[in-house]
């Protein structure tokens, strides 16, 4: 084998990097939907042709793990040798993609001089209608089918050339055929930026000095998430939560994880967990080991640029046909289930890591979103937004105020600018929320609240799992209030909801309230001086301050 030194092995990763970056400038630029081009949900991913990750562009942490698991299960039901120059598949069934339908996943090969397979790019985005049984987002499907139109892994793009017949299925099975096909398009032409970029490093390095770097690139993460693993203590530890409920009845269905570290391994057994769900919240396995690569990952290699040597020491099970391990035919569609078992991962290392690890993070994302038609254009909108939340407070500094949750990374809030002019919402207030964080030594951030009014009729959806449990606190600290969200507030028609689709008319209001982080550390030990300058900021009123910290600004 080729041996490479550590500099041009650098080289080498900034380029792969470089490329899977551009892809990312590219659908950003082109893309017709607000959820790619403003709020970044989206994964891009590039792997060699053992389809190990060599690159990645930030974007939605789930998409970028499950990414990993819908290559090889799509590929392997396509079959690698059928693959061409200028092929492009898609696929959106939930239980090889690792997401929920809506989410479609496009790969193109990229093979060099000889023909031979070097890479496969893919982009996963979110598009906003394939036909499922509801606009915008399925609340209470009770199998796959009800979810819309289904890819297993089919050709959409043939040696450049799209497929006609295809593109003509997308667009008649959709509410919004000329976003979809646009976001389609941008996905294509991103693959296009990735693989001519690939091409042009080929012909740089050559396939031999590349292929020995990627091998280098990836003995290191290895060799770098075995040494955190030693550094990290050992043992088994057990956490449980629950999620409100299913979608479909009121009952809070229950979630069990536990979390085994020894030298050489990191395992995630969600055994215990509710069986399936008859509602949409069950998790497909790619997007279950996808929210353990998030934990994992923040644990061993949090500042390295992720490849799969990273990955190898990680092991997640849960039995198929349960709540984590999706099976035909069981729905998909609310995925809000992996945001809470996120948190409920790093619940359980807590117990084994409380000095080293932060509080929960406002527990849940409380999503929504409206459809309806608008007024200017007659033309039909799906606009969504997920709240931003506090996050949790550390063992040595105070949570963040109004962040998008740990499972979202670099994903941002929709602007209010894009929801006001795309909808008929209008933002009435959009403010941090006094008393919200946790009180601690250290105090869990501030969650948001909004206040929504309705300038037109309309559906207005809300999407949150937790709501009837707070976020976690550690070491001492206090819970936060848990999430809230409140329809038409002020009137007679005043209740608190989770998931559920609404009907709207013309000034009717919807406060949406995010819950705030928890607190660490006991709330007496917290330093009188960030007592008096939470006041003044109003993050912390001064009841709060005299009820929890017994802090009285007046002595």
């Amino acid at each position: 084998m080729t041996k490479v030194d550590g500099a041009f092995t650098e080289i080498v990763q900034s380029y792969l990097s470089a490329a899977a970056n551009e892809m990312k400038a590219t659908l950003v630029r082109t893309s017709f939907n607000p959820v790619i081009y403003e709020v970044l949900d989206f994964g891009i991913s590039v792997y060699d042709d053992k389809l190990d990750l060599i690159a990645e562009a930030p974007g939605l942490t789930f998409f970028l793990g499950a990414n990993d698991y819908a290559v090889r299960r799509v590929l392997d039901y396509y079959g690698r040798e059928n693959l061409k120059e200028g092929d492009v598949l898609i696929s959106n069934y939930p239980y090889w993609n690792g997401a929920h339908a809506a989410d479609a996943t496009l790969m193109a090969p990229v093979f060099d001089e000889e023909g031979k397979l070097f890479s496969v790019m893919l982009i996963r985005a979110h598009w906003m209608d394939l036909g499922a049984k509801d606009p915008g987002y399925v609340l209470d499907s009770t199998d796959m089918h009800q979810e819309g139109l289904v890819f297993p892994g089919t050709k959409v793009f043939s040696r450049g050339k799209p497929v006609q017949e295809i593109i003509e299925l997308i667009k008649f099975n959709s509410r919004m055929p000329d976003h979809v096909l646009g976001d389609l398009n941008a996905q294509v032409a991103a693959l296009r930026t990735g693989e001519r970029r690939m091409h042009e490093i080929l012909k740089k390095f050559g396939r031999a000095d590349l292929e020995a770097a990627i091998a280098a690139m990836q003995a290191h993460g290895e060799t770098m998430t075995a040494e955190a693993l030693k550094s990290l203590p050992k043992g088994s530890w057990s956490a449980e939560d629950i999620l409100d409920d299913d979608g479909i009845g009121d009952e809070p269905v229950p979630m069990k994880v536990t979390v085994t570290i020894t030298d050489d391994d990191f395992t995630v057994d969600f055994d215990g967990s509710s069986g399936a769900a008859v509602g949409p919240i069950n998790m497909p396995f790619g997007a279950t080991q996808a929210i353990c690569k998030t934990v994992f990952k923040s644990l061993t290699t949090p500042h390295h640029v992720s490849n799969a040597g990273q990955m190898r020491a990680l092991k997640v099970k849960a039995e198929e046909g349960t709540l984590f391990h999706a099976a035909y035919p069981a729905p998909t569609y609310t995925l809000w289930t992996g945001i809470v078992a996120l948190e409920l991962v790093f619940k359980a290392i807590a117990k084994a890591m409380p000095d080293r690890l932060a509080a929960s993070s406002g527990g849940d994302v409380p999503g929504f979103m409206m459809i309806g038609t608008h007024p200017d254009t007659g033309q039909m909108f799906a606009i969504s937004n997920n709240e931003a939340c506090g996050w949790g407070a550390s063992p040595n500094h105070d949570g963040a105020n109004a962040l998008l949750h740990l499972s979202e990374a670099i994903v941002r809030t929709t602007p209010l600018e894009v929801m006001e002019t795309k909808t008929t919402m209008l933002m009435e207030r959009v403010e941090l929320t006094q008393d919200s964080g946790g009180a601690g030594t250290y105090r869990g951030g501030c969650g948001v609240s909004r206040v929504i009014r309705f300038l037109d009729d309309g559906e207005f959806l809300t999407v949150v799992k937790k709501t009837k449990s707070p976020p976690w606190a550690l070491n001492g600290g206090l819970q936060p209030a848990a999430n809230r969200i409140t329809l038409f507030p002020g009137t007679d028609r005043e209740r608190d909801v989770s998931t559920q689709r609404t009907p709207v008319k013309a000034g009717d209001r919807i406060r949406v309230m995010s819950a705030g982080g928890g607190g660490h550390g006991d709330p007496k030990g917290r330093a009188r001086e960030a007592i008096a300058a939470d006041i003044a900021e109003g993050y912390v009123s001064v009841e709060a301050a005299r009820r929890d910290y017994g802090y009285d600004p007046d002595a």
